[in-house]
């Protein structure tokens, strides 16, 4: 059943043409970031969380997060098994809101009456409506859902069970990421680890509008090598979309370390290669814009373990920070970013992360 509590209580892209990202630091003045080791604050109820698969913000600076329960140890959530192991823990509900200062508001998810609730969560996006999506990357997690803030089920997109390939029109394929285009009342979405496309359907109904590939072209099922920054087609996971102000669409081509850069209707604009040395999981995971005029954006860099700040226009690399480690302001798979109206970065980790952490702007 869904539960509900009630308790007191990032990322844009950039473009550039068909080039690589310059790897050298620029006399710019690019944003600046420090840890807060304070943020979150404990959680209430004995809680504990296993991988933050997914961080985003909404308009009132709060703080929407989704983790994953079933990734907690048995060492980990010793308090709920029969006998109990240990004082400590018990999973959290999948779904948190905080406020900017880490202040628990509320939490919710899990299976309940009238949708398929995934078995590995992955993603959340807060549309400009409020609306809060999520999705999940199991093997038979091929849908997306959407509910009201206080955990309403409004709507879901596929159904689990098995994929129909990447130019089906009616189910997905481990979808990763989703954004809403609040004037067309349109959903984008990242399929996946399994599809090689964006999807679009409309984001009332539920009825399809189109889909593309890697350059705009139809997407294929072939096995091809990965690390390739000139692949014809998309690999695996296809592991975000982000809607920018200017109405293009920036998509990480995770494993191939690119971002390709669409008009809303699919047609091809740019790209641009990031990271071409790096293997592993691949090393664009999660984008988004640094500043309200979407200057600079951040990317999220899980295989080398940092937050990359680049100049939109030219692809510059500014700076970066971050590195592999377990203190505070380090990182260990980081995986998907959000910033809020004040400038701060929030970040969340899977693997054996399993947390989220905020960064204050300083410049």
């Amino acid at each position: 059943m869904k539960k509900m509590i009630r308790c007191g209580l990032v990322i844009a892209l950039v473009a550039v043409s068909c080039s690589t990202f310059s790897q050298g630091q620029s006399s710019a003045k690019a944003p600046e970031y420090k840890v807060d080791a304070s943020w979150p604050k404990a959680l209430p109820n004995n809680w504990i969380l296993g991988q933050v698969a997914g961080v985003a913000t909404d308009k009132n600076d709060h703080v929407w997060i989704i983790h994953r329960p079933l990734t907690i140890t048995d060492d980990e959530k010793g308090a709920t098994l029969t006998p109990k192991r240990s004082k400590c823990c018990i999973p959290a509900p999948p779904v948190l809101e905080f406020d900017k200062k880490g202040n628990l508001l509320q939490a919710w998810g899990g299976p309940g009456n009238g949708y398929n609730w995934p078995k590995n969560e992955h993603g959340i996006y807060i549309d400009p409506n409020g609306n809060v999506w999520v999705g999940g990357n199991d093997q038979a997690d091929h849908m997306i859902l959407k509910f009201t803030q206080q955990g309403k089920f409004l709507l879901q997109i596929g159904s689990p069970g098995a994929s129909l390939g990447s130019n089906d029109t009616t189910q997905l394929g481990r979808p990763a990421h989703m954004n809403v285009d609040p004037i067309a009342n349109e959903v984008y979405i990242a399929d996946g680890y399994l599809n090689k496309r964006v999807i679009v359907f409309d984001s009332n109904t539920g009825n399809y509008k189109r889909h593309w590939g890697a350059y705009g072209n139809m997407p294929s099922d072939e096995k091809i090598p990965n690390f390739n920054p000139t692949s014809t087609q998309f690999a695996n996971p296809v592991h975000c979309v982000r809607l920018m102000k200017d109405n293009t669409l920036f998509v990480c081509d995770r494993a191939n370390n690119r971002i390709q850069v669409f008009e809303k209707g699919g047609k091809f604009i740019r790209e641009m290669a990031f990271e071409t040395d790096t293997k592993g999981s691949g090393s664009v995971w999660d984008l988004i814009p640094a500043d309200s005029n979407q200057k600079y954006i951040l990317i999220a860099d899980g295989t080398n373990n940092e937050i990359t700040v680049i100049e939109r226009d030219t692809g510059r690399k500014l700076s970066s920070f971050g590195r592999s480690g377990r203190n505070a302001g380090e990182f260990h798979w980081v995986h998907n970013i959000a910033v809020d109206s004040e400038g701060s970065v929030y970040t969340t980790e899977v693997d054996t992360g399993k947390r989220a952490q905020k960064f204050m702007r300083t410049k």
